[in-house]
């Protein structure tokens, strides 16, 4: 028989170093390694401003969510706050759309890595490489909330090290003139200058300009609120998640807008596709170069896109640990409050949560299935959901903030780590928010923000479902 803990409690197995590079790793993901080239061609340099200022709104809300997990560090993390400071359906809202998220983007990560495994092995299926990955992942997490920290702990350092070594290189090429004709700081105002495409204009091919990828580079953020989930398993959470939190506007400074200004240096904006990523820019330099390992020369293409491929595939392989680690501890979050199956709060003998693991990998695991058999249409619909889930997401942490806040202040209690000008910061993340979903709106994103709505009133539905049969059981 399964050997369970006596205490029934998680234990704080997640040390300084864990929460820093899980903190650090949320912010790193395929959106920066792939998602900028999209971004570049509809408003060029100027995405590096946008960035920034992206990177300014997903610092508030880190804070916001910082101040409550360090007054009361539990598991569910914002669902617990909305259900204790908003209300039962809050709570209940909150937590199952953060778990539907996390179990569509494990839908995605498990997808994309399976494409990448074939990059090498062509003639790997698909679902074999999404299921081998599926069940490693799953067991790592299993084994103990440390095996986690650790596994994540080496996906971001390779992330890390990957942008650290562009950023170095890419500074080489500018700075010794190795890098070209093409290679200039002025290609950043050159070809139409800062904002090539303006804020926002109407072409025959439809929107561009700034303001009509911020809901792209927006979404590069997705992911940095899993430090507010580590809080019930973190060491000294009250130092640990403040040191954590503080960094992370740092880290966007320089792995975002640090990285993009030496990228959108190095050759001009235009050469940029859809198709492509100013990051393959620094590695296709590498190809003039030569490079010697044990007296074998290893310089050409197949090196640029064996390191890219190894980068994405860590990054895809990052996301799935992260969203594993995550469901798992807010559906045990959710069943604490009473709205989930009061089954999946089973701890093993490590006080890991084994059942919400095995429940919520099951419904990630769906996708080896959705790969064969459903339409392209059927998934990209659910893909759409995504960006739903993560504007609701962050609304609501802004917003359970406000009443958090407001709870406190009446009761004359001084948090230990208060958020960045409240009530200010979230009133401007919300409407930040709300612009997102008009940009949206208009920009051809329009099935996300219909989902949203759609989304809502099934959250309901099924939550009066869930009281009618509490009440039921109480009788």
């Amino acid at each position: 028989m399964e050997q369970t803990t006596t205490d029934n409690t998680l234990k704080r197995g997640l040390s300084n170093r864990h929460i820093q590079l899980i903190a650090l790793g949320g912010a790193i993901g395929t959106g920066l390694f792939l998602g900028i080239g999209p971004a570049a061609v509809l408003a060029g340099p100027s995405v590096i401003f946008g960035y920034a200022f992206a990177g300014i709104i997903a610092f508030f809300i880190m804070r916001q969510l910082g101040e409550m997990v360090v007054e009361e560090p539990v598991s569910g993390s914002f669902s617990h706050f909305a259900y204790k400071y908003w209300g039962s359906f809050a709570g209940y809202a909150s937590g199952w759309n953060y778990w539907i998220l996390y179990i569509l983007v494990s839908m995605a990560e498990l997808t994309a890595i399976g494409k990448y495994v074939q990059f090498w092995w062509p003639d790997i299926p698909l679902w074999v490489s999404s299921l081998f990955f599926f069940v490693t992942i799953t067991a790592l997490n299993l084994g103990s909330v440390k095996m986690f920290g650790e596994a994540e702990f080496w996906f971001s350092i390779i992330k890390v090290v990957a942008i650290l070594a562009m950023i170095v290189f890419g500074t080489y090429l500018l700075i010794s003139g190795t890098g070209g004709e093409q290679a200039s700081i002025s290609n950043l105002t050159n070809n139409g200058g800062f904002f090539p495409k303006g804020w926002f204009e109407k072409t025959e091919s439809g929107y561009q300009g700034l303001l009509s990828v911020m809901a792209i580079i927006m979404f590069s953020f997705g992911g940095l609120e899993l430090i507010g989930i580590t809080a019930a398993e973190a060491e000294n959470p009250e130092k640990n998640i403040p040191k954590a939190t503080n960094q992370v506007i740092y880290r966007i400074l320089i792995f975002y807008v640090g990285a993009l200004i030496i990228l959108f240096s190095l050759s001009p904006w235009a050469t940029i596709t859809t198709e492509t990523s100013p990051f393959v820019t620094v590695f296709d330099n590498l190809k003039g170069l030569h490079f010697n390992v044990f007296g074998t020369d290893v310089s050409g293409t197949n090196l640029i896109a064996n390191v890219l491929n190894l980068i994405v595939l860590t990054a895809a392989l990052s996301v799935y640990n992260s969203s594993v680690y995550s469901n798992s501890r807010m559906l045990y979050g959710l069943a604490e409050q009473g709205n989930a199956p009061k089954f999946v709060m089973h701890l093993n003998k490590s006080a890991v949560p084994t059942r919400a693991i095995i429940v919520s990998s099951c419904f990630a695991g769906l996708c080896i299935i959705i790969n064969k058999f459903m339409p392209d249409e059927a998934f990209k619909i659910l893909m759409s959901l995504v960006v739903s889930c993560l504007i609701i997401n962050w609304i609501m942490i802004s917003f359970t903030h406000l009443k958090f806040r407001k709870f406190k202040d009446q009761a004359n209690i001084k948090t230990k780590f208060p958020s960045i000008i409240y009530p200010i910061s979230n009133y401007i993340c919300i409407v930040f928010l709300l612009a997102i979903l008009a940009i949206m709106s208009i920009t051809g994103m329009h099935v996300s923000v219909i989902l949203i709505p759609v989304w809502l009133i099934i959250l309901f539905v099924t939550y009066q479902i869930v009281q009618k049969n509490k009440q039921k059981k109480a009788v």
